[in-house]
């Protein structure tokens, strides 16, 4: 394991070309297939409660709506200068329409959205209140979804269109919240491009021979049926892994513990923590980090260069509330920052 000094070496030494990467970002050309999800956060005041049940009464003050699960991925590499082409699928309603907007008022490429009559735009409401003067503070969270797969005509016609995709991709991500996209033909169109970075909660193995996976610890956990305690159980389990998914590279991300990087030879880079004392909100924290290694790797980056950027626009965003997003002059002050402390 390489020690924080070290670290701060290899940093230093690398930072006019971290720099560089950073400025080509915007050359990148990427499709992302994912599970694509609204985010809706609902606020208002505590009027009374209701005569009609022991319920709280808000009036209604605020509605957000931005992209979460896949569509967060989707909306963190076009906040970081790429062109993004979205493949996915959304429901025959009002939330669908909202997710287009939005992506398409950022410049993203939404002709990969197919519409599936049968199934909603997977949603989750987020309704909080607050009384005067006071906090505001989640109630309840009501979410839209559905448990049936795709109409196999409709998972046809997602892979047909991500295979007309590649030839002009520089990198392909999954985005798999399990919400019913990677079906096999979708998969099997995405491992078609030579490039292929997969960010899945689970079934590691679905995605045999791809480029690289980002788990973080719980589901490195689930995929290896074993705790990582240790430096020995996280090396074992690096490797494990990479046998189990015949990836090229694995990285393994440990919240607050930093992130692994782990290649076939048996080799493992530590990747310190950016960021311990500013860390607001960590939702969607993953998404960003798949979002730059993967630009990173589109700019020619060394797989160790591509995680540390990740690992540094992760940084940035769990200073953030809610899912968000960070861009390339962000990530240059914030790694200016990091190169004068240490």
């Amino acid at each position: 394991m390489v020690e924080s000094s070290s670290f701060a070496k290899q940093l230093a030494a690398s930072a006019e070309r971290l720099f560089k990467l950073i400025d080509r970002f915007a050359q990148a050309r990427i499709l992302v297939i994912g599970d694509l999800t609204l985010d809706e956060f609902l606020t208002g005041q505590v009027e009374r409660i209701s005569r009609e049940a022991p319920v709280l009464i808000l009036r209604h003050e605020t509605t957000q709506q931005t992209p979460g699960g896949g569509a967060n991925a989707v909306y963190n590499i076009a906040k970081l200068g790429a062109k993004v082409k979205v493949a996915g699928l959304v429901g025959k309603d009002a939330q669908g329409d909202a997710l287009r907007n939005i992506f398409e008022a950022a410049g993203i490429d939404t002709c990969g959205i197919l519409t599936d009559p049968h199934r909603p735009t997977v949603t989750k409401t987020r309704i909080a209140g607050h009384a005067r003067q006071s906090v505001t503070q989640q109630i309840v969270r009501v979410d839209r979804k559905s448990d049936n797969l795709p109409d196999s005509d409709v998972q046809l016609q997602l892979a047909e269109h991500i295979r007309q995709q590649l030839e002009t991709m520089d990198a392909v991500v999954c985005s798999d919240y399990g919400d019913g996209v990677f079906t096999p033909p979708a998969i099997e169109a995405a491992l078609s491009h030579w490039r292929t970075i997969v960010d899945a909660q689970k079934d590691l193995s679905r995605y045999r021979g791809a480029t690289l996976f980002t788990p973080n610890l719980p589901e490195a956990e689930r995929a290896v049926g074993y705790a990582i305690k240790d430096f020995q159980t996280l090396a074992r389990a690096g490797q494990d892994l990479l046998e189990l998914t015949q990836a090229q590279h694995m990285i393994i991300t440990r919240g607050e513990e930093g992130m692994s990087l782990f290649d076939r030879t048996g080799r493992v880079e530590y990747i310190p923590p950016f960021n311990r004392t500013e860390v607001f909100d960590v939702t969607g924290a993953g998404d960003t980090v798949v979002a730059a290694l993967t630009l990173s790797l589109c700019a020619d980056a060394s797989f160790w260069e591509a995680a540390v950027l990740g690992n540094l626009a992760a940084s940035i965003v769990v200073r953030k509330f809610g899912t968000a997003t960070t861009t390339p002059d962000e990530m240059k002050a914030a790694l200016q920052a990091l190169l004068e402390a240490s």
